[in-house]
């Protein structure tokens, strides 16, 4: 199955943070992420490139809008051309499945929008 399809899981106090090869595993599902490591907390990363600034901010309000849907909000930067993604989950101080789901989301809304 497809990630973006996928429904999310919820994330409770019993959950832990995937390992690195798990979520390796997991990148590599994706097209354009890639981990990062932040404060020792594991993070999934993309940059989206666009043609203008209003494109770049009608996908991040795509994604905000998203984020809100599911109550699981990323770090958005914008910027000229650019907007970088960045998920991990908060609680767990690291990445859950969530984050691979709603990254493969981001594909698609970008898909959509080119």
């Amino acid at each position: 199955m497809k990630l973006d399809n996928e429904a999310l899981i919820p994330c409770t106090q019993f959950s832990s943070a995937l390992s690195k090869d798990e979520a390796n595993s997991l990148v590599n599902r994706l097209n354009g992420w890639y981990l990062i490591e932040e404060n020792g907390i594991q993070i999934i990363s993309r940059h989206f490139t666009f043609k203008n600034y209003l494109s770049a901010l009608e996908f991040a309000n795509s994604v905000a809008s998203l984020a809100e849907q599911e109550n699981h909000h990323p770090r958005i930067c914008i910027e000229w051309g650019k907007v970088t993604i960045d998920w991990w989950t908060h609680s767990i101080n690291g990445l859950f499945i969530n984050d691979f789901i709603m990254a493969a989301r981001c594909e698609r809304i970008f898909s959509e929008l080119k």
